[in-house]
C-alpha cells in the first residue's frame, strides 16, 4: 500500500467558532494522537486531504503526517461528516507503527454473478459490507472480494469463506453472513371478498334475527 504524505499546522485554536471560521477557509480541523504520544490539535488542508482519502485505500490510506516537520506515520481513525451535507467537519489521525497490527474495516466487494439465484427470479442480499481485520499497515488491502457465482438459493457464504490475504486475519465470528441467496416473495392470494348482494342478504337476515328476540 503506497504512503501519502499530508502536511499538517499546530498552534490552531480550539472550539466551535474557530472550528467554523477554518472550514470557511478550507481548511479542516483535527487531531494526531497515539504510540503512547499525548494528542494534539492539528489542521489540514481540505483539498490534499480529499486527494489523500480518495485513492484505492481510502481511508485507510497510510498517511505521512508532516505536523511542523515532524513526521508520523498515520491512518484515519475517526472521520467526522456533517449529517446532511456531508462535508468533513473534524478528523482524527492515528499514529501507528510499521511492525506492528492495527485493526482497521476493510470494504467487502462482491464479484461474478449469481446465476443460479438470478434465473430463479432470486435476490442475492449483502448483508456484510466491511469486515474488520488485523494487519500491520503495509498488509492492509484496499478490499476484500467474494465471488459469488456458485451461490444459489437458500445457500449463504460466511466470514470464514473469505479467503485473507498473507498477514491479515480477523476477529469476527466465522459464522456471520457475508451474502446470501433469497428465494423471490411470493404474493399471497387476496382473501375472498363477498358479492354486495350475498352480504346485504346476510346483514337483512342477522337484522331480522335481533328483530325477532326482541319481540
Amino acid at each position: 500500500m503506497a504512503e501519502i504524505t499530508l502536511k499538517a499546522t499546530t498552534g490552531r485554536e480550539l472550539g466551535t467558532g474557530p472550528a467554523k471560521r477554518l472550514r470557511v477557509e478550507g481548511k479542516i480541523p483535527g487531531v494526531v494522537y497515539g504510540l503512547d504520544a499525548g494528542p494534539i490539535p492539528v489542521t489540514v488542508e481540505w483539498r490534499p486531504l480529499r486527494e489523500a482519502l480518495t485513492t484505492e485505500a481510502g481511508l485507510n490510506a497510510l498517511i505521512d503526517l508532516d505536523v511542523d516537520g515532524d513526521i508520523s506515520l498515520t491512518v484515519v481513525k475517526e472521520l467526522q461528516r456533517h449529517p446532511i451535507r456531508g462535508d468533513v467537519l473534524h478528523i482524527d489521525f492515528l499514529r501507528v507503527s510499521a511492525d506492528a497490527e492495527i485493526t482497521v474495516e476493510v470494504p467487502i466487494v462482491l464479484e461474478g454473478e449469481a446465476k443460479a439465484v438470478l434465473s430463479e427470479g432470486g435476490t442475492v442480499d449483502h448483508l456484510l459490507f466491511t469486515l474488520a481485520i488485523n494487519a500491520k499497515p503495509a498488509d492492509i488491502p484496499n478490499e476484500l472480494t467474494v465471488d459469488i457465482s456458485a451461490l444459489t438459493i437458500g445457500s449463504a457464504i460466511h466470514v470464514s469463506d473469505i479467503a485473507l490475504p498473507e498477514g491479515v486475519s480477523t476477529d469476527v465470528d466465522g459464522d456471520e453472513t457475508v451474502v446470501s441467496g433469497t428465494e423471490a416473495a411470493r404474493d399471497q392470494a387476496p382473501e375472498p371478498v363477498a358479492e354486495d348482494g350475498e352480504a346485504s342478504a346476510a346483514g337483512d337476515g342477522d337484522a331480522a334475527s335481533d328483530g325477532g328476540g326482541e319481540g
